[in-house]
């Protein structure tokens, strides 16, 4: 197990995926391997595929995504690391899709959040709402990618290795500009110790071998502490941990009174759909979203209510509003 499983991460690296796609599809494969009795993938196929892919959807209640996640890293076990072609899955059970609506700020709301955070906290969640980026996406941003002069910023390593070009906050580019001299004089300091190199892609660490130590390549908001690399056996300052900016939030939205269940990807749910209440046509918001297909773009017009073919609530319509209004007066709780 533990040397496929190798297999399986060097093969992700070749490729440049996400090292959490890497995760998740070895975490699968793990699972199909323990399914079927610890029996070698190599001894199996199509049928045991389709056998653990209907015991996710019927015994675990996995969601499509989940399920479609799981078929993906088995296909890619076959086909890359094991070479074995599979001529057809067959018919297994699908999960359901549920078709969620994403929850979203109100305009207010998400105010309301940003202003429950300070520093850094600040900073990243306000580049999530006033840019559209996943989390990720900005953790992973690097000094380079910051254009405070013309309020734009480049995703360099979106998701499926995208790159894109989006908004960037005027509010922000001050702040973000006091920020970066701290973190220069961080990076300064790293220098003076023998250390200040960042991870880089492994192409680019090869062309050009001391880019890990320009200012440029750092990443926009480092973690506080050193950490060794256990990949090139190297001392270097990652980014910041998820978990930093999402227990932030997590406390912001208690504090700010909010009761949905909002998250840091609740303030990119929020940047579309405000875009399309603002009138702004949905194909400049799929492209700064990073959306291959319109079709996931179109989630969010569920909340936008313009245009002749809205619809309005009939409650208050008409000349029945104030009737209405004393009728909601002397309603008692449990009536």
């Amino acid at each position: 197990m533990a040397k496929l499983l190798d297999q399986v991460n060097a093969a992700i690296r070749i490729r440049h995926m996400s090292p959490r796609t890497g995760e998740a599809y070895a975490a699968w494969i793990r699972r199909f391997v323990l399914f079927h009795g610890k029996r070698h993938p190599v001894d199996m196929g199509e049928k045991e595929i389709c056998a653990f892919l209907t015991h996710l959807a019927l015994s675990q209640h996995v969601s499509a995504s989940t399920q479609n996640q799981a078929l993906q890293a088995l296909l890619f076990l076959y086909k890359q690391i094991l070479r074995k072609e599979l001529s057809n899955i067959g018919q297994y059970v699908r999960a359901d899709r549920a078709g969620r609506i994403p929850v979203v700020f109100t305009p207010a709301e998400a105010r309301a959040v940003l202003s429950q955070l300070k520093g850094v906290h600040y900073l990243m969640a306000g580049i999530l709402y006033g840019s559209g980026l996943r989390l990720q996406e900005c953790l992973q941003l690097r000094v380079k990618d910051l254009d405070v002069q013309d309020c734009r910023l480049i995703v360099r390593e979106g998701k499926g290795d995208t790159q894109r070009v989006t908004i960037l906050s005027p509010l922000l580019c001050t702040p973000l500009a006091v920020h970066l001299e701290k973190v220069k004089a961080l990076h300064r300091a790293d220098l003076d110790e023998g250390v200040g190199e960042v991870w880089l892609p492994d192409a680019i660490s090869r062309k050009y071998p001391s880019a890990a130590r320009e200012w440029g390549w750092q990443y926009v908001f480092p973690a506080s502490r050193l950490s060794a690399d256990p990949m090139a056996g190297k001392t270097r300052r990652h980014h910041l941990d998820p978990s930093v900016l999402q227990r932030a939030v997590r406390e912001g939205v208690l504090r700010a009174g909010i009761i949905k269940p909002a998250g840091c990807h609740t303030f990119r749910h929020s940047f579309a759909t405000h875009l399309l209440e603002n009138g702004y046509d949905i194909r400049t918001v799929q492209e700064l979203l990073g959306h291959k297909d319109v079709r996931t773009t179109m989630i969010y017009t569920h909340v936008v209510n313009k245009g002749k073919l809205a619809v309005r609530s009939p409650l208050g319509e008409g000349n029945r509003s104030q009737e209405i209004g004393v009728g909601v007066r002397d309603c008692t709780v449990g009536a």
